[in-house]
């Protein structure tokens, strides 16, 4: 039990670098090894716990308490002494005591978030136009310093009887309207792209917009509070970010404004300068027009996290009609709950890889009958929006399955097709041992062996054996390749 507390006590420094920063490409590349490791402590930490359970028959004794979590990982937010309430899920709840039973669950959905994590990284560096458009966006404000560098420039004094120096403030002033319109453009795509595209990197691209050189952070995925971000220390969902799009929309709609009352005012007075004679003079006064701003309109847009393989769709929350059939409801309740279990059947089959292709593809039947269960609830009953999002959520450890799937495939065919190759060219020695031309077969099918083992991810379950396999065939064709000679 010493040594299970020690790895507890841990838990909040693991659960940290459960986390994805996007921004430059090289810095998504380097985060998947502290994600791979944090999976793999967390993996010991739950063998610990089953242990424990098994010998000393402890299911509900608690081991430590929640407060003792979040006072060690006020790592998250350093200047604030608590840990934010939107992501205090990623920990539990701070009131109550943690049973093993109940840390091994949570355990497992910081491994399943650290999955899904890989899974768009590998998403993410595998769309080449996706990653230079991420790489430029680095070198961009983001949307609130670039709104706050407009703001500041926008403070002009005219001077009404300079006819150059007026001629020139009215050419600032149409620039800084471009750009205010720029801007505008650029909130518009941002919240139209988190709010209404289908696809979860584009989201993400969107979202990148709005942050710029700042890049941000997923930190969290849960029922209750959606995708939840953060950038220099503030942690946000993504209906905080409609919402600052919102607020900023209205700040520039007020800068545009004004911007026409300056222009005006500034050519009024140029139409004064022209038509007053020489002689005259005009009564020099200054104007100072200083942009001011409402307090933020929080308006909550309605989002939900739901999606098509790699995808999150988000929408407004259905209404639920009050004339429910109870019948529906229940079964409604017991397809989420059988779909839940399966999950997290199938997270369990495919701990501590490399595994053989048939547990693979278990814990891809799994992940399947899972979707199509919660894919079936219907609209109108109360755990309809929880599905969609865990939907989502087992679309995307779907298809990352589904690609070992295939790998796992790959390696397996060419283990067999280089061992076929290599008895072949056995063949074509011992028939023909004295023929150039059967040397030089057996050679090319050596070296065409050697090409296929060498192909093998060293990830998939059958790397070991193509390793030993792959020394013997060296060896067979360099002794070809020297009595051919």
């Amino acid at each position: 039990m010493a040594n299970l507390e020690i790895l507890i006590s841990e838990l909040p420094t693991l659960i940290q670098s459960l986390k994805l920063t996007i921004g430059d490409s090289n810095e998504i590349i380097e985060q998947i090894i502290p994600i791979n490791n944090a999976q793999e402590k967390l993996r010991n930490i739950k063998k610990l716990i089953t242990q424990e359970l098994k010998f000393e028959n402890v299911k509900h004794s608690a081991i430590a308490t929640l407060p003792r979590l979040i006072t060690q990982a006020t790592l998250f937010i350093p200047s604030v002494g608590l840990v934010d309430p939107v992501i205090a899920e990623k920990f539990g709840n701070s009131e109550t005591k943690i049973s093993l039973t109940d840390l091994q669950l949570k355990i497992d959905s910081w491994i399943e978030w650290g999955y899904f994590l890989q899974a768009i990284a590998a998403d993410i560096l595998s769309d080449i136009q996706l990653v230079n458009q991420l790489n430029s966006l680095i070198s961009h404000l983001s949307i609130s310093n670039e709104l706050q560098t407009l703001n500041k420039s926008l403070i002009i004094k005219l001077d009404l009887c300079n006819f150059n120096i007026l001629t020139e403030q009215i050419q600032n002033i149409s620039d800084y309207q471009k750009q205010l319109l720029q801007l505008q453009e650029k909130l518009n795509y941002i919240f139209n792209t988190i709010k209404n595209n289908h696809n979860l990197l584009n989201i993400l691209l969107g979202v990148s917009v709005f942050y710029g050189k700042s890049s941000f952070v997923l930190e969290w995925l849960d029922d209750d509070h959606e995708l939840i971000i953060s950038s220099e220390g503030k942690f946000q969902e993504l209906t905080d970010i409609l919402n600052d799009c919102d607020f900023f929309q209205e700040q520039i709609a007020t800068l545009i404004v004004q911007c026409d009352t300056l222009n005006q005012q500034a050519e009024q007075a140029l139409k004064k300068i022209e038509q007053e004679s020489s002689e005259e003079t005009i009564n020099g006064q200054e104007v100072e027009i200083v942009p001011k701003f409402s307090t933020p309109k929080v308006v909550r847009s309605a989002l939900i996290i739901a999606s098509s393989l790699l995808l999150l769709t988000f929408g407004g929350w259905k209404i639920k009609e009050q004339s429910l059939s109870l019948t529906q409801e229940r079964s409604a309740d017991a397809k989420f709950k059988s779909a839940q279990k399966l999950g997290m059947e199938a997270a369990s089959l495919v701990q501590k890889p490399p595994h053989p292709l048939k547990v693979w593809q278990q814990a891809q039947n799994k992940w399947y009958q899972a979707i199509n269960l919660l894919d079936t609830i219907p609209h109108e009953t109360s755990v309809y929006d929880r599905a969609k999002k865990k939907l989502a959520y087992y679309q995307i450890n779907y298809k990352f399955i589904t690609q070992r799937v295939l790998i796992e495939k790959k390696a397996l065919e060419n283990l067999e097709s280089a061992q076929k190759l290599a008895a072949e060219a056995n063949l074509f020695v011992q028939n023909s041992p004295h023929s150039q031309l059967s040397r030089q077969q057996a050679k090319d099918k050596c070296q065409q062996a050697i090409n296929l083992l060498e192909a093998i991810s060293e990830s998939t379950s059958v790397s070991v054996q193509a390793k030993e396999m792959l020394t013997i065939y060296k060896i067979n064709y360099a002794v070809t390749s020297d009595i051919s000679h």
